[in-house]
Order: structure tokens, then C-alpha cells, then sequence
């Protein structure tokens, strides 16, 4: 079992919030702070199940043919096909003592400090789930975007044609998304009846217990965030895997012109079937958004610009953010083919 200090703050917890006046900071710098964008662009609609989304997906026209005088054509009908997307609740529990939330008489600037730390926490936990959440080995989460683009090929019919290989092998690459969001395109989904985003809920003064039973006087909170992703057409997403990550720390260096990265996002981009279907970005981690900074910087004729998107500096491909994703790992194996 657990000591009570690993789940709940104590004293030292306290002393470490004050100031020099004995008062609970209200400036805590957070130092595990991520960036992850995709949970602010990602468009988020309710689900039409309580538990799973369904969507219809066209997956054949009907046959038309030209008609001659005194003849008839074929009969013709579109096909179609059901897929069944889960959704998933990220929960915890924050609990603190009564006596020492009440220290100092702050208790509010205590518990709204905690309340910044677990939102920073599943923020991160929602952020890799979206990429990585795989149902087959946590059945409690939803399916991800790289359980579903997992490898690249040829036939235009299926998902795989919208993996693009970079070349890198081994298990130090890394991935750039592009990705539509829109109704019909992709988009995170919630419970039909919820609602949408993070919750807390604050259950107020309980009586708790220690690792030995023992009661006690206490604040408890609840977190809660249901959500799942659903792709409605794998033409609006595009992954480009294999990145070598140990190639990246040229960037920017004499010699490198940064083609092969900015080829590969040419590449990605004429994937996309048509534009104006949905609001589109780009997501890499950090390291990759270092390398194509360098290649913005150092040569003004590629289309890699700085520009400013609401009030903030990003780097623009073709007039798309690129944006960044902490939670993209550095260490995904190599994609094969498919």
C-alpha cells in the first residue's frame, strides 16, 4: 500500500506553497507544464450513443452508365459500411486534510492550485491517448490516431495510403500529424446526454481515512473528462512516421537545407482529397518544431513562415499551424509497410 504522502499533500506539501508571509502562493510555477495543442483545436461533438459513437461510411459510388435511344442501363446502388467508436473516462480523486487546508485560512487557493495540477495531468494523459490509446492493450481507453494509421502502403482504399514512410528505422522516430478537423472529417466525441470537456466537482468536508483505516476530516474532489475520437474519413488525416529523431539536431546547420522534412509535409499536404471541409494543423513534438524553425529561419523561399495566429507567434506550412504536441514520442518504432 501506497504511504498516505504519495496520494495526499502533507505538511511539507504546505510549507513548500507559503511565501515569506506564511501565505499560499498564488503564482505556484509549473514546471511540468506541456504544451498540447490538438486539445485546444480538436472539435468536439456529442456522440450519438452513451457509450460508443456509430458512423455510416461510404465506401462505393453506384455505377452510372451513357444511355442509347430504345435501350435501359443497369441498376446501381452505393455502398456502405458501420464503424463503432468507443469513448473513455479519465477520472481521479483529490483528497487533503481539513486541518491543513485550513493552515492559513486559504483553503480556496489550496484546493485551486490541486485543481490546476490534476487538469495539467489529464491534459497530458488525454493528449497521448489521442495519439497513442489503444483498446487492445487498455481497454478502458479509446482508440487513438496511430492504432489506426499503423502502417503505410499503396492502395488508395485504405488508411494505410495516408502513412507517409520518412525514411527512419530503429525505435528513435517520431511523427508529424496533419490532421482536418469538421463533423465529417475527424472530430473528438462525448457521451450523448454529458457534457463536453474537463469536470470538477467538488464534493466538499468528508471523512476520510489513512493507510491503517483510521478516520479523519477532509476535502475531497472529483475529476472527471469522457471523450473518445472517431476518424469519419481517413482522407483528412495524414502521419508522417518514421522521423529519425538523432537526424533532427542538424537542422539549421551548414549544409542542411531542411528538404527532406519540408518534402515530406508537401507530400502530406496533397494527401488531404479537398480543402475547406474542416479547420487544419499540423502536430509535432517539440524537437521536430526546432528543426523546421531552423529550416523557416534559414531560408525565406520555402513555405515555412512566422506568423501570428490568434495573438501568438506560430509557424505557418501553406498557411497551416504547425503545432505542438509534447505527448508525440521520440521513441516509436519504426512503421513498416503494410
Amino acid at each position: 500500500m501506497a504511504a498516505r504522502g504519495d496520494t495526499m499533500p502533507t505538511l511539507l506539501d504546505f510549507a513548500r506553497r507559503q511565501d515569506n508571509q506564511g501565505n499560499i502562493v498564488s503564482d505556484l510555477i509549473e514546471q511540468l507544464h506541456e504544451d498540447n495543442e490538438i486539445l485546444t483545436d480538436m472539435v468536439v461533438l456529442e456522440a450519438n450513443g452513451t457509450t460508443s459513437h456509430l458512423t455510416t461510411v461510404r465506401t462505393g459510388l453506384p455505377s452510372v452508365a451513357w444511355r442509347l435511344l430504345n435501350y435501359g442501363v443497369a441498376k446501381g446502388k452505393s455502398q456502405t459500411k458501420q464503424v463503432t467508436d468507443s469513448m473513455g473516462m479519465l477520472e481521479a480523486y483529490a483528497e487533503v486534510d481539513k486541518d491543513l487546508a485550513d493552515l492559513n485560512g486559504n483553503t480556496a487557493m489550496w484546493r485551486m492550485q490541486e485543481d490546476a495540477a490534476y487538469l495539467e495531468a489529464m491534459n497530458q494523459e488525454m493528449a497521448s491517448t489521442l495519439f497513442y490509446g489503444d483498446t487492445d492493450s487498455a481497454p478502458a481507453e479509446f482508440i487513438g490516431l496511430t492504432p489506426r494509421f499503423s502502417s503505410y502502403g499503396t492502395d488508395s482504399t485504405q488508411s494505410s495510403y495516408n502513412v507517409i514512410h520518412g525514411g527512419g528505422t530503429g525505435s528513435d522516430n517520431t511523427s508529424i500529424w496533419l490532421v482536418v478537423w469538421g463533423p465529417t472529417t475527424c472530430h473528438g466525441i462525448y457521451p450523448k446526454g454529458s457534457q463536453a470537456g474537463f469536470r470538477v466537482q467538488d464534493l466538499g468536508e468528508q471523512t476520510l481515512e489513512d493507510g491503517s483505516g483510521n478516520q479523519f476530516q477532509g476535502y475531497r474532489t472529483h475529476y472527471q473528462w469522457k471523450l473518445g475520437l472517431t476518424v469519419r474519413n481517413w482522407e483528412y488525416v495524414v502521419r508522417i512516421a518514421n522521423i529519425d529523431v538523432s537526424e533532427l539536431g542538424d537542422a539549421g546547420e551548414s549544409g542542411f537545407d531542411g528538404a527532406p522534412l519540408y518534402n515530406l509535409m508537401i507530400k502530406a499536404y496533397h494527401k488531404i482529397r479537398s480543402w475547406g471541409r474542416g479547420r487544419a494543423a499540423f502536430y509535432c513534438n517539440n524537437e521536430v518544431l526546432t528543426a523546421l524553425d531552423l529550416i523557416a529561419s534559414n531560408d525565406s523561399k520555402l513555405a515555412l513562415k512566422h506568423e501570428e495566429l490568434d495573438g501568438m507567434p506560430v509557424i505557418m506550412f501553406r498557411g497551416i499551424p504547425i503545432r505542438r504536441c509534447d505527448q508525440i514520442l521520440n521513441t516509436e518504432a519504426a512503421v513498416s509497410a503494410a
